[in-house]
């Protein structure tokens, strides 16, 4: 019997024995002992019958309830009631259709089967609570580093147990080359926290640059009180890092505060990280001596910064170029991954051929185009102009300020470029034509016709091919292969467009063709 005193207390006490032992609450207990209780109690008074169970929260009783609903035409008689019935039970004169009637059963003997039952609903709804409590407790330490004991090794990933569940470190989230054996105790960086039927699933990882991060926040209290800051970091997992810092407080050096006292802080960091090697970088508001330090130990001669396609120009002197550049590029890699900038390194002599030829190419464009003689042409790119429109748009005081360049020279350039450009205009829309490019990618705002043409050649033809095309597909990048970096050119790439850019005009097309 259910409601016999012996039983009451000892149910009572199960219910508090696993809230404690699975640290969850007794509450989640004892409803889903009701839901077993209720579950029983059908196969004994049958399936079809709507029966509550409720166990006293203070005393441990048990009561069982049919439920029937009050409606003025009852179909199902095993759930509903006639109010004319109802005003017929003791107590209940004054029902109204829509209310409830709790009709009391007798107290219920668990057979095998029934027991079974009720065991595996309380089962299953202990270990679905125990899955809910592990997941709201987990998913707030996401971006945290976590400790644990490696349980096992699969397939190339570590299973972590973290006392109360169990974390996975995919392969490719370990640091190379470390061995882990059953048994280690290791720490990891909380990447990601994910809800599954089967329960939470908790990734971790040991390469993340993240993870260099908060050793440094976990060792340095300066970073952990926010007087210093970490801007930015970088990885090559297992072999190099590059971090930086800044300080908040201009009396605290933020490299010598995480290098520490002899070196122990940042020590600490790269034996947990397997030996691998940490450049700490003071951070700049000026990106010249930012990557100047990034790029240490080589000396740099000079820095051209492109602010708009976040391009850098680093030239230095033959015998620091290795240096710059590092072990298969790692160094130049890492520190244009700090800055987020792309880096182009050029010893002395490559720049100074590089800016020969470009003197050249300019020079000849202006020489053949505007049917200048050499000098007028060098001395028009010595002046800064880049390309016929710049001439056009310039003002006849601009250019007539040109040492060697009179009011009627000035003039005459201008008129030269002028019809220079409607003539190439015209050339570049009979060319389109010719390819077959639509009207409406044409038309499509922001495009040059010099942009057009190169994405007719290209077979790009309609707004729809344009819209279905990547930021990267027009401007270029970058893709790692087998820890090797190598470039992808771009359709539009000789158009200097940047990234933001790219992506306005591919966003603005793909509103057009796909609204």
């Amino acid at each position: 019997m259910l409601n016999q005193r012996s039983d009451k207390v000892e149910l009572l006490r199960i219910a508090e024995a696993v809230a404690a032992e699975k640290s969850i609450d007794t509450e989640i207990i004892l409803s889903s002992m009701e839901s077993a209780i209720q579950k029983a109690a059908k196969t004994k008074f049958g399936s079809e019958n709507d029966i509550r169970a409720k166990i006293d929260r203070e005393s441990g009783d048990i009561s069982l309830h049919k439920v029937l609903t009050i409606v003025e035409l009852p179909e199902n008689l095993d759930t509903e009631i006639s109010l004319e019935h109802a005003k017929k039970i003791k107590n209940k004169e004054n029902s109204k259709i829509g209310d409830e009637i709790f009709e009391e059963l007798p107290p219920v003997d668990f057979g095998r089967i029934a027991a079974q039952t009720a065991r595996q609903v309380i089962t299953q709804s202990v270990r679905s609570a125990e899955r809910e409590r592990q997941y709201n407790d987990f998913v707030g330490k996401k971006g945290e580093i976590l400790s644990g004991i490696v349980k096992r090794l699969e397939y190339g990933n570590v299973i972590v147990d973290l006392n109360r569940a169990e974390s996975i470190i995919k392969k490719e989230e370990l640091i190379p080359r470390e061995v882990l054996k059953t048994g280690d105790r290791i720490k990891a960086y909380c990447y990601d926290v994910v809800r599954e039927s089967k329960g939470q699933q908790i990734f971790l990882s040991r390469a993340h640059p993240k993870f260099m991060e908060k050793l440094f926040f976990q060792e340095v209290p300066e970073i952990y009180d926010g007087i210093i800051e970490i801007k930015s970091s970088a990885r090559d997992p297992g072999s190099r890092a590059k971090i930086c810092v800044n300080s908040k407080d201009s009396s605290i050096d933020p490299v010598g505060a995480c290098v520490g006292m002899r070196g122990s802080r940042v020590q600490s960091v790269v034996n947990e990280l397997s030996g691998e090697k940490i450049d700490i970088v003071h951070w700049s508001e000026d990106v010249a001596p930012l990557v100047v330090s990034a790029l240490a130990p080589a000396e740099i001669q000079k820095v051209i910064i492109d602010d708009q396609n976040r391009k850098i120009e680093v030239i230095l002197t033959e015998e620091n170029l290795s240096k710059a550049i590092g072990r298969r590029g790692q160094n130049v890699r890492l520190a244009s991954k700090l800055i987020d900038f792309e880096i182009d390194i050029l010893t002395e002599k490559e720049e100074s051929e590089k800016r020969q030829l470009e003197f050249k190419e300019k020079t000849e464009i202006f020489v053949k185009n505007l049917e200048l003689d050499e000098t007028l042409g060098q001395l028009l790119v010595a002046e800064g102009f880049s390309s016929i429109d710049e001439i056009h748009k310039a003002s006849i005081e601009e250019i007539s300020k040109i040492e060697g360049i009179d009011e009627n020279t000035a003039k005459e350039l201008k008129e030269r470029a002028s019809e220079y450009l409607i003539e190439e205009k015209e050339n570049i829309e009979k060319k389109l034509k010719d390819l077959g490019v639509d009207d409406n990618l044409i038309k499509h705002k922001g495009l040059t016709p010099g942009m057009l043409l190169t994405l007719g050649e290209k077979k790009i033809k309609t707004l729809k091919d344009f819209a279905e095309l990547s930021s990267d597909e027009l401007i270029g990048g970058y893709d790692e292969k087998k820890g090797v970096k190598y470039k992808i050119d771009g359709y539009l790439e000789e158009f200097a467009l940047s990234k933001n850019e790219a992506d306005d005009l591919i966003i603005n097309a793909r509103n057009i063709v796909f609204k």
